[in-house]
């Protein structure tokens, strides 16, 4: 799996500069100063960015809009706990999924956190998923790399160098070996000193994951319990290790840390969010690949409910659902998405996981205006859903309203300006409405903001030769034209300048 080799950059997380309280800054483990001048967060941004090209090029990254607007919602709030901290949260954040069944979570630099589905799956509670994320939220926030590289100057660039054409060949290449060897080469002539920093980073990132937790909201038993669970399974099967102990090693004292923290911590009920349970179902489901995987899901999810052995019916059923939505089985899903909204109990649509699975079961088995009436239902119900605008999205499509779905889409693409989905979405519109100039003209700007820019210059290209553009529109499209050319010339210079670094 290409995304497998991600976890080599989990030790080197990168950010804007903190500035803890005094009370937070006596409680963590001393890196030395951070040092803006090293990595200033305008590169840590482009780094970033650069990385998250090839992985939204994978076939492992999961676009899942339902998955995508839960876990911004749980790193939000977070991030916005941060701020009534001390910490500068002011940077942008952007959380991920990866359809990976190893328990991982990762962070890149400028602010980018991936989430495996099966790190999703294995935790039991909102507030156990929280705490693996307010980790990674605190490797961020306390700028490591900066420190790091304030330590080790000029064998931290060659390492970050090294790191990070490992990580683009891996990926680029498909052989997660490949980039494992280069990336390691990067590493050795800092890889003493690297490590000590990795084993203070980490504690330094569990008490501020901590200090996040509570400030939400979330029970902090939550991080040391997760964190013991994954302890044991290390200790039980050796050849079973789960991939967050080998990236982020669990010791005793950490552990022994939180769980003393946890203890003289004033207690809060936390509220667990009722989407959790069937986001979790969700990823369980989409981190499976084939027909017979999808069936064997539905099987034993069945079975569970039988026996009475599932703590969650209403998610249970959910992922009955969705397997069988998967196999395009109609019935089978509209059934069981009946049984879990009814164990889920309430009226309207539920959450947005279920109302968007009403939406899409209806639309595809040939039903547009009842996906058109859920989908509405929903978009009122849950205003921040993207999931929810794209169904209703998809439904105006379905039932050949195409002006509407047009005009919805074109509000979409401005509200939503840095999300490719929707220009893919808004191309697709384009197409069914006959208007090739515009569909080619979407499509270029999906792929810009993927940093494809060679397949955006073609399809600009496309839109010029489409026949069907007014005066406007092909002023438009050759000022786009030659900012995609200068684009791509950028991009190249840059690889120079990274390949530098590594030299």
């Amino acid at each position: 799996m290409a995304l497998a080799m991600l976890p080599v950059m989990t030790a080197m997380t990168f950010a804007a500069v903190v500035i803890p309280t005094q009370a937070a800054a006596q409680s963590l483990p001393s890196l030395g100063q951070s040092s803006a001048a090293d990595l200033s967060p305008a590169m840590e941004r482009k780094l970033g960015e650069r990385v998250m090209r090839e992985i939204r090029a994978d076939p492992d990254y999961l676009s899942d809009l339902l998955l995508s607007d839960y876990v911004n919602a749980l790193g939000g709030k977070l991030v916005a706990a941060a701020r009534t901290v001390g910490l500068d949260a002011s940077q942008s954040f952007e959380f991920f999924v990866v359809r990976d069944s190893d328990i991982n979570a990762f962070s890149l630099p400028g602010g980018f956190i991936g989430i495996n589905t099966g790190l999703i799956v294995a935790t039991r509670t909102e507030s156990e998923l929280a705490s693996v994320i307010g980790h990674e939220t605190g490797h961020v926030l306390q700028h490591h790399i900066a420190r790091m590289l304030g330590q080790q100057s000029q064998n931290s660039w060659i390492a970050l160098g090294g790191m990070l054409l490992g990580l683009l060949a891996g990926i680029g290449a498909r052989s997660p070996d490949l980039g494992m060897g280069i990336a390691m080469g990067g590493q050795g002539l800092a890889v003493d000193r690297q490590l000590r920093f990795s084993r203070d980073a980490e504690r330094e990132a569990d008490r501020v994951g901590f200090q996040l937790l509570q400030a939400a909201g979330f029970d902090t038993y939550a991080m040391p319990t997760f964190f013991e669970r994954l302890q044991r399974a290390d200790s039980i099967n050796e050849a079973g290790v789960p991939e967050y102990v080998r990236t982020h090693p669990l010791t005793t004292d950490r552990i022994a840390d939180m769980l003393n923290r946890s203890r003289t911590a004033a207690y809060r009920q936390p509220v667990q969010s009722p989407e959790y349970a069937f986001v979790r179902a969700r990823s369980l489901v989409l981190q499976q690949k084939s027909a017979s995987d999808y069936a064997a899901i539905a099987d034993a999810q069945r079975t569970a409910i039988r026996a009475q052995t599932t703590s969650n019916v209403a998610a249970a059923w959910y992922a009955v659902a969705l397997a069988e939505f998967k196999q395009r089985r109609w019935v089978p899903a509209r059934e069981a998405l009946e049984k879990s909204r009814a164990a889920f109990g309430g009226t309207g649509p539920g959450t947005p996981s279920l109302a968007v699975l009403a939406s899409d079961i209806a639309r595809l088995s040939g039903q547009p205006d009842e996906a058109l009436r859920v989908a509405a239902q929903a978009r009122a119900a849950f205003p921040l859903s993207q999931a929810a605008d794209m169904a209703y999205a998809d439904a105006l499509v379905a039932s050949q309203r195409i002006p509407d779905a047009t005009k919805f889409l074109q509000a979409q693409v401005e509200r939503y300006r840095s999300e490719p989905i929707w220009w893919r979405a808004l191309a697709g519109a384009w197409a069914a409405a006959g208007k090739r100039t515009r569909q080619h003209a979407a499509l270029a700007e999906q792929y810009a903001l993927q940093g494809q820019w060679m397949a955006a210059v073609s399809q600009l290209k496309l839109a010029r030769e489409a026949g069907d553009a007014s005066f406007y529109e092909m002023s438009v499209i050759d000022a786009r034209l030659h900012e995609f050319q200068r684009r791509y010339k950028d991009d190249k210079e840059d690889e120079k300048d990274f390949g530098k670094l590594a030299g």
